[in-house]
C-alpha cells in the first residue's frame, strides 16, 4: 500500500497565516504505521482534503500541541478567590509537543505514557485530567491509549502542560466525533489550568480574567523568536504571590518595548526577576544585540526570548549567549503562529 493511500491530512483550523504547518492534525487509520521520514515530509506540504474522503471512523489521531509566549502581561489586582486579574497577549509558536492517541477496544480506561519520566502519569498530568473531563463531559465510557513525545520544556513559561491538555481535548472531540463547540471545550479546559483555554482557540488571542476569558487576534507579523532558557524552573503561583511585595531592581529595563508593531512588556518580571537575578541579566545582555529586537521573560519564566531581526544568524546568537552567559542554556529557534 502506498503512503498516499495510507494517510490522510485533515487540514484543520491552523495558527494564523504564518502557521500553516506546524499545528495540521496527523491522521493515521488503525494499523498502518506512519514512516517518520514521510510523517516529517508531510508535516512541511501545505495542503488540504476534503472531508468527503476522511474515512468513516477514525481510530488514531497524530497531534501537535504548540508552545506558547506571552508578548504582553499586564496584573491588574488581586481576586478574592486567590487568583490575579489580568491581561496578556499570547502567541502560540512553533516548538511543539507530540501526542499519539488511539482508541482502543480490548479494554476500557485512559492509558497513557510519556517519553519523559520526569513527567507524571497519573492525575496529575493534565492530558489525563483532559482526558477524564472530556468523558466526563461527554457521558462516554473512556477506552483510549495517550502517547505523549514532550519538546516542550517544564517549568519554562512555555504553556506546555496547558498546550497538551487543550490538544488532547480537541483530538479527542474529533476522534470521537462529539462535535463540542470550542466554547464548550474552553470551559472544560478551564477547570484544568488558567492557559488551557487559550490553546482551545487555536490563535493568538488577548486573554483576560485569570487567563480563561479568549478573545483571538491576529498579529500584525509573524515574529521570528530565540527561546533561551537556564537549568533551572520558576514555579508560576511563587511568581504571582510575590507581585505585590516585589520591587525592581536597579539598571534594569521593566520598560514596555516597541518592535515589530508590538508591544513587549511583563509585570512577573519584577517579582521573579528579584529572586532569579541571572534572567535579569539574560534579558539585559539580549538587549545589547545588534541582532535582537526586543527581549522579554515569557509568562513566569524561567524561558526569556528575543524577537529577532530579519536576516540574522540565530545559531550565531545562541553560541554568543552559551560562551558569555551559560554553557547549559537550552535554546531554540522558533516563529509565532
Amino acid at each position: 500500500m502506498k503512503f498516499a493511500e495510507r494517510l490522510i491530512i485533515a487540514r484543520l483550523p491552523t495558527y494564523g497565516a504564518g502557521g500553516r504547518l506546524a499545528c495540521q492534525f496527523l491522521i493515521r487509520q488503525a494499523g498502518y504505521p506512519i514512516d517518520p521520514i514521510a510523517k516529517m515530509a508531510m508535516l512541511h506540504l501545505n495542503s488540504s482534503c476534503s472531508s468527503s474522503v476522511l474515512p468513516d471512523k477514525l481510530q488514531v489521531m497524530e497531534v501537535l500541541a504548540p508552545a506558547k509566549i506571552n508578548l504582553s502581561l499586564r496584573i491588574l489586582n488581586r481576586r478574592g478567590d486567590g487568583f490575579h486579574e489580568i491581561e496578556t497577549l499570547i502567541a502560540p509558536i512553533s516548538l511543539c509537543d507530540e501526542i499519539e492517541i488511539e482508541k482502543i477496544d480490548r479494554e476500557k480506561g485512559i492509558k497513557f505514557h510519556c517519553d519523559d519520566p520526569a513527567v507524571p502519569i497519573d492525575d496529575e498530568n493534565l492530558v489525563v485530567r483532559a482526558a477524564k473531563s472530556f468523558f466526563g463531559a461527554t457521558k462516554l465510557e473512556p477506552a483510549v491509549s495517550i502517547e505523549l513525545k514532550k519538546k516542550i520544556p517544564h517549568g519554562a513559561g512555555l504553556g506546555g502542560g496547558s498546550s497538551d491538555a487543550a490538544t488532547t481535548l480537541l483530538a479527542l472531540n474529533r476522534l470521537f466525533e462529539t462535535n463540542l463547540r470550542r466554547e464548550e471545550l474552553a470551559k472544560i479546559g478551564s477547570a484544568i489550568g488558567s492557559d488551557v483555554s487559550f490553546f482551545i482557540f487555536e490563535s493568538a488571542a488577548l486573554c483576560r480574567g485569570r487567563g480563561e476569558l479568549v478573545a483571538p487576534t491576529k498579529l500584525p507579523e509573524r515574529l521570528s523568536i530565540l527561546l533561551l532558557k537556564p537549568d533551572f524552573t520558576v514555579p508560576t503561583a511563587w511568581a504571582y504571590s510575590r507581585w505585590q511585595d516585589s520591587r525592581e531592581i536597579p539598571g534594569v529595563t521593566y520598560a514596555a518595548q516597541e518592535f515589530a508593531g508590538q508591544s513587549f512588556v511583563n509585570d512577573l518580571e519584577r517579582p521573579v526577576f528579584e529572586k532569579f537575578v541571572f534572567l535579569a541579566q539574560l534579558k539585559l545582555w539580549l538587549l545589547r544585540q545588534p541582532e535582537v529586537g526586543a527581549a522579554l521573560m515569557s509568562g513566569s519564566g524561567s524561558t526569556v526570548f528575543a524577537v529577532m531581526r530579519p536576516h540574522v544568524d540565530f545559531d550565531l546568537v545562541a553560541k554568543r549567549a552559551r560562551d558569555q552567559l551559560d554553557r547549559e542554556l537550552w535554546t531554540f529557534q522558533a516563529y509565532t503562529l
